[in-house]
């Protein structure tokens, strides 16, 4: 199986899971006060340093179950208006759905056909009174780069806060100092799923999700797993480490993927403003569903995991204008640090050959 899946979650990094082995028997509870609990919670503190040093400075990290639950938290927890925008994760657009059912003010704003915001209508919708601005860094589906710098410094000028998703940019390119609260997640950086964190600017308050024995700065109660942290923590400093040889690898891979895949194929989003290791096109005619059944030695996908087997096109792709017809023939491929020049060259021959098969047969 040549995986190209990256988007949807990342291979387990080997340093991750040797970082992790010991805390599977260490089995204290890090908010006890015993020896062996401190030092569980010695080991949680250690790893929240390594993840917070890929992150704006002035603020704290709060460990969370993934980046949903830290949405969830930053969205549920403020109050006022929220301004975002089409192309967002199911975990903000549902949220803001459900808020927006229990009579919270919620705007939903569309994108250009290249996928990035238009920011003079931002600029429009915050005349009304807003409360958030959330945004993504880095799409999950298309891999568009919302100018985050530039909506953080929107939504601060009309007195709101800015909340950005940056799960897919997380240890991937360096987050902006801008937003007031950050979602992550470990899984989408070769660490294990099960864990994320928010991060909130030194002064920013949000009202906790759940509530309990107030863990985590009385923000965030559970009791926390070392052995998830600790690998948190590895997986970003190895990211802290290898970002810029991580980004020249996806660049050389993407090019790479254009040239086996040949001519006849359409990038979705932005050519310009995109993370290189996502890379999300169409083919006029193609079922991708089915190109998916014929490629099955290859890991890749229609886009976002969380709306896989749903049946519906993806709401990315008819954000940025395209029929149910040309998301139906779109594929997202991605790669990253695991991936070699030859799986894609392979994996890319051997999709180009069925996508051209197919529409062969179809004539």
């Amino acid at each position: 199986m040549i995986y190209l899946d990256y988007q949807a979650t990342t291979p387990l990094s080997p340093e991750v899971r040797t970082a992790m082995l010991p805390w599977l028997d260490h089995f204290a509870n890090p908010h006890s006060p015993s020896r062996w609990g401190r030092e569980a919670a010695a080991a949680i503190e250690h790893a929240r340093g390594r993840v917070a040093a890929l992150l704006p400075s002035g603020g704290e990290t709060i460990f969370t179950s993934g980046a949903t639950e830290a949405l969830n938290m930053a969205l549920r927890g403020t109050t006022g208006r929220i301004v975002t925008l089409a192309t967002e994760h199911a975990a903000v657009l549902d949220t803001v759905e459900w808020l927006a059912r229990h009579g919270r003010d919620v705007e939903v704003l569309p994108v250009r056909a290249d996928g990035l915001v238009d920011l003079d209508h931002l600029r429009d919708a915050l005349r009304k009174p807003t409360g958030l601005v959330a945004a993504m860094l880095v799409n999950n589906e298309i891999g568009v780069i919302q100018p985050v710098a530039e909506i953080a410094e929107a939504a601060h000028e009309a007195g709101a806060l800015m909340l950005c998703d940056a799960v897919q940019g997380y240890g991937r390119m360096p987050v902006p100092s801008g937003p007031d609260l950050v979602a992550i997640s470990a899984h989408k950086v070769y660490g294990p799923k099960g864990i994320g964190a928010l991060w909130t600017r030194d002064g920013v308050t949000v009202e906790p999700l759940l509530h309990g024995g107030g863990q985590e700065r009385g923000l965030r109660s559970g009791t926390l797993s070392p052995m998830l942290c600790a690998g948190f923590g590895e997986a970003a400093a190895l990211a802290r480490r290898d970002m810029s040889s991580d980004a020249d690898h996806v660049r050389r891979l993407h090019e790479a993927a254009l040239q086996a895949l040949g001519p006849g194929w359409i990038v979705n989003g932005s050519t310009g403003h995109r993370y290189a290791g996502n890379l999300n096109l169409r083919r006029p005619g193609l079922d991708s569903a089915r190109l998916i059944a014929d490629c099955r030695s290859i890991a890749f996908s229609l886009g976002s995991a969380c709306a896989s087997g749903s049946g519906r096109p993806s709401h990315v792709l008819r954000a940025i204008g395209l029929s149910d017809a040309e998301a139906r023939s779109s594929i997202r491929l991605g790669f990253g640090r695991y991936t070699t020049k030859e799986d894609v060259v392979e994996a890319c021959a051997l999709i180009r050959d069925a996508a051209e098969a197919q529409q062969q047969f179809a004539a």
